[in-house]
Order: C-alpha cells, then structure tokens, then sequence
C-alpha cells in the first residue's frame, strides 16, 4: 500500500494512456457524446501526472497554504484522488451508460472546475501551480467540447445543475479537509506555546 500511496500518479499515467488508446472504439461503439463521457478518466490521470509527479501538488499546498505544515498528507492525497476522481468517473460512466447520459456530466464538470480552479490559483498567486497547463490546454477544449457535444445529445438543465453541484462539493470537500487540518495544527501548536 505504501507502494501505491507513494507511485500512484505513475501508474494512473500509464493506466491512463492505454485507456486513451481505446477512445476511437468508443466513439465507434456507443457514439461521441457517451465516449466523451468516458474520456474524462483518462485525460484526468494524464493531468494528475503534471500535477503530483513528485509529490508536487502536495508539497505546494503544504508550503503554500500550509506555511510548511503537512496540511495535506501523502495518504490524503491518494484517497482524494483515487476515490474523488477515478472512482467518481467510474460511477459515472455506468450512470450514464444504464440510466441517462446526463449524469455524464459530472464527469464533465468535474474536469471543468478543477481547470477553473488551476486558472484562479495562478491569478490569484501570480504563477504556476501543479496541474495549470493540462488543466488549460486539456481540461478546458475537452471541457468545452463534452458540453457542447453531451448538452445537444438531450442533456438537461438539471443534468448541469447535479454536474456542477457535485464537481464543485468533490473541489469543496478538499479545501474544507486542508483547512480542518490547519486549524487543528494551529490549536495544537497555539496551546503547546501555552504555559
């Protein structure tokens, strides 16, 4: 497990590049829109390569929001990642393909705020962070596209209304995680100064 904790952006990477290579049978198979569905996965594990690849995205969180405090463990960011994007994609997809291909766009979004929240953070801190440029150059056509493509396929209003909710809850629920941890370390370092 340590193993896996340790390497996991890795093998999503390679895990991801052959499930990309299987994308033209999709979209032979079951049409664009649903493919599209069902591309979000891989894409997204290509961009948590540029984004963890030697513990990058935690290091910056750690040193960034963190001021150095470990905020964000190794494990945390495993289980985020793995339970908040491959397998959240995974659901999907069997939403989408067995009951309606509007919860395909959870998936969508999910890729579409997470390129959002890349953006904000470079504005907001005034450079690069691990996972802007496929959150960019990746997310957003990709985004873009599946939108147009899974909206015109008879998607919803209440099919974007659940897609952007949950997208937003996963982004929400890391940044509610990071600030519990700070402020715990907070008390505990505040009340260890305390005679």
């Amino acid at each position: 497990m340590s193993w896996l904790v340790r390497e996991w952006p890795y093998a999503g990477f390679l895990a991801g590049v052959l499930l990309l290579a299987l994308f033209p049978l999709w979209v032979s198979g079951i049409g664009l829109a649903l493919a599209l569905v069902y591309v979000q996965l891989p894409v997204y594990m290509i961009h948590q390569l540029e984004e963890h690849a030697g513990d990058r995205f935690r290091r910056f969180v750690n040193d960034r929001i963190g001021g150095g405090r470990e905020v964000l463990t190794p494990q945390a960011t495993f289980w985020i990642n793995v339970l908040g994007v491959w397998v959240m994609n995974l659901i999907v997809l069997y939403l989408a393909v067995f009951v309606s291909l509007g919860f395909g766009l959870i998936a969508v979004y999910l890729t579409v705020v997470n390129a959002l929240v890349h953006a904000a953070g470079a504005l907001v801190l005034h450079g690069y962070n691990p996972g802007l440029w496929t959150g960019l150059f990746l997310f957003l056509p990709l985004g873009v596209l599946s939108l147009y493509e899974i909206t015109a396929s008879g998607a919803g209003v209440w099919a974007h209304v659940l897609g952007i909710l949950v997208a937003v809850a996963i982004h929400a629920a890391i940044v509610v995680h990071v600030r519990r941890r700070l402020a715990a370390m907070t008390v505990r370092s505040s009340g260890a100064r305390t005679p």
